[in-house]
């Protein structure tokens, strides 16, 4: 009877370690290991900023479209995982990603310092000129941001445009909207009069919008854009560098950027 228990003791010891064990594997997963266990990574977007990511009907179904989302499918082919998309706003975004609610964010981010302080960063894929836009009425008057002392100027919330309003437009009223898509129709609407945007972003709505007019002032150029992926995370970093890398050799993100081009003005 006391070697029963004894062996029945030994046996409940053994199946408790193993279970340990199992459950410490787990624990360790690198977040590579851990997206490709789970079979997708989730990725975090704001998709009212065409060409980088936008909605678009396609065979009837709207559809997130963009040459973001196309690098995006490239690094979730890489890992031979499916791409899960969520859109949210663009000032949501490094919460979630710090949270680990996304995993990682390609949203036409700039790597500003600040961020950096909560989040990492790949290496930039893309650097664009920042530009504004106003309606057509108004394109021979306001062609500066000396143009615009006691109106109304429009920006995206927490985004490097918001930044440029509050620095170079110092005599106009700064209005922060989350989406573009609302500063736009503020524009239309004539409760704004102008709307700094990234230039490939300010031309897309002005290609799709006959009242609207691309100003020629550059209002500078961004440190280039990046992907954003929570801190500890360095596996991920490392497999991200590498797709970015070989698209840019190859020549792909300027093939993804005419393509997503092109379809935000269909």
């Amino acid at each position: 009877m006391k070697k029963n228990l004894a062996l029945i003791l030994v046996m409940v010891m053994m199946i408790m370690t193993l279970a340990g064990c199992a459950g410490g594997e787990s624990e360790t997963l690198s977040k590579v290991e851990q997206i490709k266990s789970d079979g997708k990574i989730v990725l975090g977007t704001a998709a009212d900023y065409p060409p980088y990511e936008f909605h678009k009907e396609i065979d009837g179904q709207d559809q997130i479209v963009g040459f973001d989302i196309e690098i995006a499918k490239a690094i979730a082919e890489e890992l031979g995982v499916e791409l899960e998309i969520v859109d949210m706003k663009f000032e949501g975004l490094l919460p979630a990603l710090v949270t680990d609610d996304i995993d990682f964010i390609i949203a036409g981010m700039v790597a500003k310092e600040e961020r950096k302080k909560s989040v990492d960063f790949s290496i930039p894929y893309y650097q664009a000129q920042q530009r504004m836009i106003v309606k057509t009425e108004d394109s021979e008057t306001l062609k500066t941001p000396d143009d615009f002392e006691g109106m109304k100027i429009g920006a995206q919330k927490s985004s490097i445009q918001e930044e440029i309003a509050l620095d170079k437009f110092a005599s106009a009223e700064y209005v922060g909207l989350s989406k573009i898509t609302d500063l736009v129709l503020e524009l239309k609407n004539g409760t704004v009069d102008g709307v700094i945007l990234v230039e490939p972003v300010a031309k897309a709505y002005v290609s799709q919008n006959d009242d609207l007019f691309l100003a020629d002032e550059i209002l500078g150029q961004e440190d280039g854009v990046a992907v954003a992926i929570n801190k500890g995370n360095e596996d991920l970093v490392q497999e991200i560098d590498v797709v970015l890398q070989s698209l840019m050799d190859e020549g792909m993100i300027e093939k993804f950027i005419a393509d997503a081009t092109v379809l935000a003005e269909e």
